[in-house]
């Protein structure tokens, strides 16, 4: 088994390079997996970078490179505060 990077802490990523044969809809599934499991106030951007520093070279034609190139060049999402809907709530019942 592999370590598990800072940036990679559940090894989703690391998993998907040891699948043989894995398909751009199996990445597309575990990077998914893996974005949502980055704290908030984190760069996604930034673990990208690192991932892409560490596999890039040894895996250059693999779909989850592949991917993860095409995610660095995407903006990244904004984030939807769970905190900011408890508010608005909040108000909306305070002013019936």
């Amino acid at each position: 088994m592999t370590k598990n990077h800072s940036f990679d802490p559940r090894g989703l990523i690391a998993e998907s390079y040891r699948m043989e044969q894995i398909t751009e809809s199996e990445c597309r599934s575990i990077f998914l997996d893996w974005v949502l499991g980055i704290p908030d106030g984190q760069s996604q951007q930034e673990h990208i970078r690192q991932l892409l520093g560490y596999y890039q070279s040894k895996y250059p034609d693999h779909p989850t490179t592949k991917l993860l190139l095409e995610g660095l060049r995407s903006p990244q999402p904004r984030r939807k505060r769970k905190q900011s809907r408890l508010v608005l709530r909040n108000t909306q019942n305070n002013s019936d």
